[in-house]
């Protein structure tokens, strides 16, 4: 049954909790959803059921959250963690995408209109994703990693914290990416800790690893199950276990 806030021309569930006002039209707000006070909803925005929204989200035009999506978790190390998190208590939500089931979406992060957040992702602060890019079923993006336009990364991949990524970038699934060469043996510090270098237009395959620091260059391929521990020229393809180049990019068939 319609609240009576269906005069605005937007729907509330009587069971979901909403402390804000700021709901465009068309807006459909589903069973059991919690939203906080200083949230903003634009217009055809559909929300399903047992999702919450912390304050301080901006959720675009035309996006669809799907059932127990999480969106506004505060970082906290518990007193385990080296790294202390850092953190605005923003996120915003381009128009028209897609966020799936269960995923998790800390605070502190942007991503672009028409991006497909896949089931149970999990997306850490400081965060920026460009605009129709896909991370699918199971990806984890972890601190402060930049990703670029229609970028595609596959299912249960793990983007490491401080790591760059470009724009036309396909990772498939089960790839791995490292950012601290001590392993763990050495305290934390950001200098040291750094991710990958992922430049425009690199293709990764299923099960690569790539180690901390490295950069692969523009138009790059990486082989199934390579393991890349040093940097790769531009438009090379690598192979193998430690990577190395076995052809040009315009050589491969």
């Amino acid at each position: 049954m319609q609240n009576p806030q269906a005069k605005l021309n937007y729907f509330i569930h009587k069971s979901a909790c909403v402390e804000t006002d700021k709901i465009g039209s068309n807006t459909r707000i589903s069973a059991f959803v919690t939203i906080e006070a200083d949230v903003q909803i634009g217009n055809d925005v559909i929300i399903h059921p047992h999702v919450t929204i912390s304050s301080g989200v901006t959720i675009g035009d035309g996006v669809e959250i799907f059932p127990g999506a999480y969106l506004g978790k505060e970082p906290k190390g518990a007193g385990a963690t080296a790294r202390k998190p850092e953190f605005d208590r923003i996120i915003s939500i381009g128009d028209n995408c897609s966020i799936g089931p269960n995923s998790v979406i800390y605070y502190d992060v942007k991503i672009g209109k028409n991006t497909l957040v896949g089931d149970n992702a999990s997306i850490r602060e400081k965060v920026r994703i460009g605009e129709f890019c896909i991370l699918s079923r199971g990806v984890t993006v972890n601190y402060n990693t930049q990703i670029g336009d229609r970028t595609k990364i596959m299912d249960l991949t793990h983007i490491t914290g401080n790591c760059e990524i470009g724009n036309d970038v396909f990772i498939s699934v089960l790839v791995a990416t490292t950012n601290d060469r001590a392993i763990g043996k050495l305290e934390y510090n950001e200098d040291r800790i750094q991710g990958p270098k992922i430049e425009d237009n690199v293709a990764i395959g299923a099960g690569a690893n790539i180690l901390p620091g490295v950069r692969i260059g523009m138009g790059s391929i990486v082989a199934a199950a390579a393991v890349v521990s040093k940097d790769i020229p531009a438009g090379k393809m690598v192979a193998g276990n430690p990577a190395r180049v076995i052809k040009s990019v315009n050589e491969v068939d």
